[in-house]
């Protein structure tokens, strides 16, 4: 993909990010809340909302805009550039209590042709209640711990290169889930159509593949925010067909997510037996926070991932610019910022990388290097 500088949604989004302080310029005399400021633009994507409607409840707007400049210094070669990362725009609207409808695709504003890109969500979901949901048509297959956290809400400016890896990057798929929570306990079960891939649902020539997930959440007896831990389990039919997804036959993933106010820590340990010449890897994550103030967070990430045989493990985004080639053996240590203007909603990301791919078939995929990416994310 060819990036440009996109320097018109930057400004837009910046002069969303100073309108609070705009507003504050414009009434000197009165104390302002940042939060309210950002609440009621917000209020914007509700394009319509009333619980006692009985047959339409809300129409609300969602999307997200990540726009990151990103800098690689590697022994290899070095590459700097701005970029849209993710511009997608939907609707979700919920009908008789019970239905929500969900669609949104993703745009490339940096490509003239084609500026279009793919249908990410569009489901229907059937829900009464915490304890089952049913959702038919496409939607995110989550497993391994960064490919189960939206890219709305990751801590790090980018998911790790384990999930790079041993999760299925393209993320939405068509099929069919249930899911739910009972006292702490979560569950997943889906089957998902694996074929030839195209923008749209694929042309369902490639088998399927299904992904059972189940999780518990300690919080309670741990007196912490969050403390949920995961198994997630992934079967796949290999059939040469399939485009849609990485050709990886089985993959288990274990996965931590805890946090209480001030800090936290998440951890994934993950394999996976490929197929088609694809290699078998394994990898583990560890990631703590802290945070400094309820708006400023600092996030550490090490990652280690390594391949059975030669050229079975990919380099992450932007380091594969440099070097596109595969190696055995990676090791990433990450250092980055985060400041929160409103949540996840509105939020600056920043983080510095050090990764190193060992190449034993020594063609063309050794690396070691920096990378620094740094971001807004904007999403609703």
């Amino acid at each position: 993909m060819t990036r440009t500088y996109a320097r018109l949604p930057l400004l837009v989004v910046l002069a969303l990010l100073l309108s609070p302080f705009t507003v504050r310029a414009q009434n000197p005399g009165q104390a302002t809340n940042n939060e309210d400021v950002y609440k009621k633009i917000w209020k914007f994507a509700e394009w319509y909302r009333n619980d006692q409607n009985s047959v339409v409840q809300s129409v609300l707007f969602t999307g997200r805009f990540q726009y990151e400049y990103a800098s690689i210094h590697a022994d290899q070669g070095t590459r700097n550039e701005w970029n849209i990362r993710r511009l997608r725009l939907g609707a979700k609207s919920r009908f008789f209590r019970t239905l929500t409808i969900h669609g949104e695709v993703e745009l490339e504003p940096q490509e003239a042709d084609p500026f279009y890109d793919r249908i990410t969500d569009l489901y229907l979901e059937w829900s009464k209640s915490d304890r089952f949901a049913l959702t038919v048509g496409k939607h995110s297959a989550e497993f391994t711990l960064d490919g189960s956290t939206s890219s709305k809400e990751l801590l790090t400016i980018d998911r790790s290169t384990l999930t790079n890896n041993i999760w299925f990057t393209e993320e939405y798929f068509p099929g069919a889930t249930v899911s739910g929570e009972h006292n702490d306990w979560q569950y997943r079960a889906s089957v998902f159509s694996a074929g030839e891939k195209n923008r749209e649902f694929g042309k369902f020539n490639g088998s399927f593949f299904t992904l059972a997930s189940i999780g518990r959440n300690f919080a309670k007896r741990l007196a912490a925010k969050d403390a949920t831990l995961r198994a997630d389990y992934v079967y796949q039919d290999p059939h040469v067909s399939n485009t849609f997804t990485r050709e990886l036959q089985h993959v288990v993933s274990v996965h931590l997510d805890f946090a209480d106010d001030r800090w936290g820590l998440r951890s994934d340990v993950s394999a996976a037996s490929g197929y088609f010449g694809q290699s078998d890897l394994w990898g583990v994550m560890i990631m703590p926070f802290y945070n400094v103030t309820p708006k400023f967070q600092i996030v550490g990430r090490e990652t280690y991932v390594s391949s059975k045989d030669p050229n079975g493990v990919r380099l992450a985004t932007y380091e594969n610019t440099v070097v596109p080639g595969r190696g055995d053996r990676y090791q990433e240590i990450y250092l980055g910022a985060n400041y929160f203007f409103y949540g996840h909603k509105l939020k600056l990301q920043s983080g510095v990388q050090w990764g190193d791919m060992n190449d034993r078939a020594n063609d063309g995929g050794a690396y070691s290097g920096f990378s620094w990416v740094t971001g807004l994310r904007v999403s609703w």
